[in-house]
């Protein structure tokens, strides 16, 4: 790497073309202005000026020299102006959620994004895990889980509690149906089914065994489709509230009463210690508005 303090003054002196004027203006004296050429010239082993008599004239090697100094000179600067912004309507966020919860985040934050075009939104669907280690890791800004994760490089906040919502065909029988007819319906199973249908049914459905009882329909892991297979009327399923808002299917699903509603925690967490960017916060108050949408009030 080249000394910066040495191009600073080949630079000026490339423009002042006066080893008197270069000292004055970088309030120098001259013999400081020759050393650091001399240093200069060292580094790159070749001659970078001529003095032709008081004139000072580039070598070749001097004008390349000079147009590379210039362009860092400008990145840098550019570099400082970047870094000394903390504007809400400028740079990156990244966001990592359930695919159920980041598809009604997108919804939500979509509008703003229209509007402000040089915010860039990240917003990666993914399993808790590899969320918690994308925002401990720095890749991530934001994340949006189902409990504390209790990591010591992270900060969590509890945001608001999500109900777990039993889908129905919207033409399908009782809002309360008992486990028979949820049988003879059948399960669309996903990645969470198993467990969402362990912490939703031994308290509403007499007669569970476990989850591994349950008639199966089907397996689908992409969260668009597993309320679409329900809305046709191929079964029953079990997701998050924020599954079934985010559903944008012509046919309607309806959702069972539950004698005893079930919900599962929010938690934003941000890494440790970080001082939020501006524009970080108005997502952090997007996450924890819609957080609060996602629990049907009490009756």
């Amino acid at each position: 790497m080249l000394n910066a303090t040495w191009l600073e003054t080949f630079v000026a002196l490339a423009e002042e073309a006066s080893f008197t004027r270069t000292a004055a203006r970088l309030n120098m004296t001259q013999p400081g202005v020759s050393q650091h050429l001399a240093k200069l010239e060292a580094a790159v082993g070749v001659p970078l000026v001529q003095r032709i008599g008081k004139t000072i004239v580039l070598t070749d090697a001097g004008n390349a020299l000079r147009n590379h100094a210039r362009v860092r000179q400008a990145e840098e600067q550019a570099l400082l102006e970047r870094i000394g912004e903390d504007r809400a309507d400028v740079g990156s966020v990244g966001i990592g959620a359930s695919g159920s919860f980041a598809t009604v985040l997108y919804r939500r934050l979509l509008p703003h994004l229209v509007d402000v075009p040089e915010l860039i939104v990240t917003l990666e669907a993914a399993p808790e895990a590899r969320v918690i280690e994308a925002v401990a890791a720095g890749r991530l800004d934001l994340g949006v889980v189902s409990g504390d994760p209790r990591h010591a490089r992270l900060e969590a906040e509890k945001i608001g509690e999500e109900d777990l919502c039993l889908a129905l065909p919207a033409e399908t029988g009782p809002a309360q149906p008992d486990l028979d007819e949820l049988q003879d319906m059948g399960f669309v199973d996903h990645p969470d089914g198993a467990a969402y249908a362990e912490m939703v049914m031994p308290d509403n459905f007499k007669g569970f065994q476990s989850a591994k009882a349950l008639r199966r329909r089907g397996f689908v892991n992409q969260i668009s489709q597993i309320p679409a297979l329900v809305a046709a009327g191929a079964g029953y399923t079990i997701l998050p509230r924020s599954g079934i808002d985010g559903f944008a299917g012509a046919a309607p699903l309806r959702i069972a009463v539950l004698r005893h509603p079930v919900h599962q925690e929010l938690w934003l967490i941000r890494r440790a210690g970080r001082l939020m960017p501006t524009r970080c916060l108005w997502a952090m108050t997007e996450i924890r508005a819609l957080s609060q949408e996602l629990r049907a009030p009490s009756v």
